[in-house]
């Protein structure tokens, strides 16, 4: 079974359209890295993600090193994405990102990486929810203010899923 690794945001957009069960139920595995885990997902919400099968990893003495070398290098990244980026780097994970400057990285690296509309299509693909649901979660994803999602992919999607689409 293939393994995703996520930042937070992809999974706090998910949460935002109901879609935390169905994720867990696609046929991946998810984990994200301890330090990026207990920055920001300990408490309430992180117990709900491991509950679901969320993995949290250690990361390797190596794998540190090379988290703290693309922190320097890349100081707009938070330390929790170059957990993330390095874990899936060395594992040969892909990994799961809204942010910009870490899918540059992935890219220029040569990792694999998908986002939010990529989980909106294997949800779709793999019929985990129904299809008015799909709609209606990715609705309330994006219509929240600190959506960052391409508009016209939105859109696109969007009308698929609509009854009649």
């Amino acid at each position: 079974m293939a393994i995703l690794v996520s930042d937070t945001s992809v999974l706090i957009d998910l949460e935002r359209g109901s879609l935390l069960e169905a994720l867990f139920q696609l046929p991946y595995q998810f984990a994200v890295p301890d330090l990026l885990y207990e920055r920001e997902l300990v408490g309430p919400f992180g117990e709900t993600l491991k509950s679901l099968g969320l993995v949290v990893e250690e990361l390797t003495p190596d794998e540190v090193s090379r988290a703290t070398l693309v922190r320097r290098e890349r100081a707009t990244l938070s330390a929790p994405d170059t957990f993330a980026f390095a874990l899936a780097e060395a594992r040969t994970w892909a990994l799961l990102t809204g942010d910009g400057e870490l899918r540059n990285l992935a890219t220029a690296e040569g990792v694999e990486f998908h986002g939010v509309l990529w989980l909106i299509d294997q949800f779709e693909a793999e019929a985990t929810i129904a299809v008015e649901d799909l709609h209606a979660a990715l609705t309330a994803i994006s219509s929240h203010p600190r959506c960052r999602l391409p508009k016209a992919e939105i859109k696109k999607r969007l009308n698929r899923l609509a009854p009649g689409g």
